[in-house]
């Protein structure tokens, strides 16, 4: 890795720069390392060699989130090396690494601040500023036209690649993931609800600015193209922790209706999303746990591991038994 780091500071014009590795977390594709320099940091450098993407996705990702950048969107650019390209890549051995810069985000994630947000300001500010930001990818990829093309949600996520991942061991839940795909694919799929999206937008993957509320996305690295309501959605999933403390289940849906309508007041002030999509939010919320279920099967074959069915058990459990919401909403036992 020292020689790929050393190779990555003259192609990015990193020399007296300080590379520090960001800790990795379950699931992670690719290794990131913070650029510091004087001690700031100023930019984050991906080292991707998994080898299960192909050159043109990750092109595809990074002309997406220049595209977002020189257009107001708030996401962290990416840098262009010394030869003028987005993406440089090098051999080693059979396999290709591809390498990528992006602005340092200015701030910093919620949860190394202790999930409190900024001092004096009141939550609701957090909560539309989420969905206002989300809400100005989603505006700016509804005109987008892309030199490169990620894939289609549809591409990956599909029964016969589900059939293929999970055994006939888990049947119940196979059959339950089938059921939410026939709801899935009647969905209409048009211009404006449907396009490349995030498709990880959570508070691990935007900075906040302590002193103002602005938010700055990063991490595009799974984009596809997807309903923008999956976005949505996956906020609200993240969101849960700010209410898990209610005993009761009606203050846990008050305090989520409270969060879904500032995120949509923020959204809305960019975007729309029509009333008929946000009617399918639980839907959508289940194929959240879905694909958080894929992705814990793919860790698992990737390490050559076998499932701890305790770590999709709750996800399982919901979509088995056709509990909404994700649970949140079912009375606690004492």
């Amino acid at each position: 890795m020292n020689n790929i780091l050393e190779y990555s500071k003259k192609l990015y014009g990193l020399e007296g720069f300080e590379l520090k590795a960001v800790s990795g977390h379950d699931g992670g594709r690719n290794n990131v390392f913070v650029c510091s320099k004087n001690g700031e940091s100023k930019y984050v450098l991906r080292v991707s060699s998994l080898g299960d993407r192909s050159e043109e996705e990750y092109l595809a990702e990074l002309e997406f989130v220049r595209f977002l950048a020189e257009n107001g969107a708030p996401v962290a650019n990416v840098r262009l090396s010394v030869n003028s390209r987005l993406l440089e890549s090098l051999a080693e051995g059979d396999n290709k690494i591809y390498l990528s810069l992006f602005d340092y985000a200015k701030g910093m994630l919620i949860s190394d601040n202790g999930y409190r947000y900024r001092e004096g300001a009141p939550l609701s500010e957090y909560f539309v500023n989420t969905g206002k930001a989300l809400g100005k990818i989603h505006r700016l990829s509804k005109i987008y036209a892309p030199e490169h093309k990620r894939n289609m949600y549809f591409d990956k996520y599909n029964m016969e690649y589900i059939d293929s991942l999970i055994c006939d061991k888990y049947l119940d839940l196979k059959k339950a993931i089938s059921r939410r795909f026939d709801e899935f694919e009647a969905l209409p799929v048009k211009d404006e609800t449907f396009g490349l999206v995030h498709f990880d937008f959570s508070d691990g993957n935007y900075h906040i600015d302590m002193t103002n509320g602005d938010i700055t996305v990063f991490d595009f690295d799974n984009s596809m193209y997807c309903f923008y309501m999956f976005d949505l959605a996956n906020l609200w999933t993240h969101a849960v922790g700010w209410y898990r403390g209610e005993k009761e289940a009606k203050k846990r849906k008050a305090g989520m209706d409270h969060y879904f309508e500032n995120v949509l007041e923020g959204y809305r002030s960019e975007t729309e999303v029509s009333d008929e999509f946000l009617s399918k939010l639980p839907l959508f919320i289940d194929m959240v746990l879905i694909e958080n279920i894929v992705d814990e099967f793919e860790c698992c074959k990737r390490e050559g591991e076998e499932l701890d069915f305790e770590d999709i058990e709750d996800a399982a459990m919901c979509l088995i038994n056709d509990i909404q919401y994700a649970g949140f909403f079912e009375e606690q036992d004492e």
